[in-house]
């Protein structure tokens, strides 16, 4: 069923590439297709303008059909962290109010809310479950609830944790928030691409990627769904010509925003990075489908972990139903090091939080799943 070759990631000629959680390397047929568009550039200057609009159009029809949700609430981005700030910076905050996270959010779910303390917003953060771990774990639905008060407007939470690989249960949160008025913003970098994530049906009112993880598009790109009931909220902290309706009619200054997502896209996109990850949204995520792509990423963990020798090192979280496609393994000889180990035999993984991540896509085999196993089995 998968096109696991190495003409589509040619990567695999040199190296095992267990690293997508991290920088993903650009699929093939987007670098083609990303060249063809510049190279309409070079060759016809401001006339490759014609394509502009088309292919904006074609990436957020792309994307909303990945998450099941209309083009009118999907915005291209540059990033995680730029979609992130657009929200905090203008929704709606009145002295007094706050806002939910965890406290071992990524950066770019952490900062842009922080940010909002100048406006006398507190931003209170979800303890680890593990207080005496020196790791990042996990939280707990318990403590959550607890720390939810009148005065919670949103809470701003990963899909998936960067570094233990801790999943939420976004059918519950989402359940949760919409009963209590609560707005639900989820950093979904670490499972867009490789999770099924339908944010209408989960109650999720914002949700934000990067293109270059698990999407396996350029450094450079990301994807912003707004829900409508959001947008009305949320006041323009960025604006340009590319915000307003009139669109190249530049001496119009009429003030009339985009009532869509597009009213996110403030300034002129870089098209060559937006065809690039509509190519890997079709022939991808949509050829094969979130939930096949899910099940052989599991598939191909199942092959590691039953090569792992576990005195070695093994999984933080042991059990099927909490596993993401981030396997964060514990080493007590020390990640670092193990990362540096596998790295010397061509095996690529990230250390974070203490943990060595192995996270391999659909196009890896069982052969490079079985040889990262063995490298690191070696160590003991």
């Amino acid at each position: 069923m998968f096109d696991k070759s190495h003409d589509l990631f040619p990567i695999k000629d040199q190296y095992v590439y267990l690293t997508h959680c991290g920088i993903a390397p650009l699929y093939a047929n987007a670098f083609r297709r990303q060249h063809e568009v510049a190279e309409q550039h070079m060759r016809t200057g401001a006339l490759i303008f014609r394509e502009y609009d088309p292919i904006l159009d074609r990436l957020r029809e792309a994307a909303a059909a990945m998450m099941r949700v209309s083009p009118e609430d999907v915005a291209f981005v540059k990033n995680t962290t730029e979609g992130i700030s657009l929200i905090a910076a203008g929704y709606d905050f009145q002295p007094g109010d706050e806002i939910l996270s965890y406290v071992h959010e990524y950066p770019a779910n952490h900062y842009p809310w922080r940010l909002q303390e100048r406006r006398g917003v507190t931003l209170v953060l979800l303890p680890d479950q593990e207080t005496v771990a020196a790791s990042p774990v996990a939280w707990r639905f318990d403590d959550l609830t607890a720390l939810v008060t009148p005065r919670t407007r949103m809470i701003a939470i990963s899909h998936v944790q960067f570094a233990s690989g801790f999943v939420a249960d976004l059918a519950k949160l989402g359940e949760f928030c919409r009963a209590r008025g609560i707005d639900l913003v989820v950093d979904v970098a670490q499972s867009l691409g490789c999770l099924p994530f339908y944010p209408e049906e989960l109650g999720v009112a914002a949700a934000v990627a990067s293109g270059w993880k698990w999407l396996l598009g350029p450094i450079g790109c990301g994807l912003l769904y707004v829900a409508p009931s959001l947008r009305a909220k949320i006041s323009l902290s960025m604006v340009g010509a590319e915000t307003m309706q009139q669109g190249v009619d530049y001496l119009d200054h009429t003030w009339a925003p985009h009532a869509s997502a597009k009213r996110f896209e403030y300034s002129t996109a870089p098209i060559t990075l937006a065809a690039a990850l509509e190519c890997c949204v079709r022939e991808i995520a949509l050829r094969y489908g979130l939930e096949a792509i899910e099940r052989e990423i599991y598939r191909l963990q199942d092959v590691f972990l039953g090569t792992l020798d576990r005195n070695v090192a093994r999984p933080v979280f042991e059990s099927t139903t909490l596993r993401t496609p981030i396997l964060s393994l514990i080493v007590p000889g020390g990640a670092n090091a193990m990362r540096k180990r596998l790295q010397k035999e061509n095996v690529i993984c990230t250390e974070r939080g203490g943990y060595l991540r192995i996270a391999p896509h659909f196009y890896n085999t069982e052969v490079e799943m079985e040889r990262a196993a063995r490298v690191i089995n070696s160590a003991k």
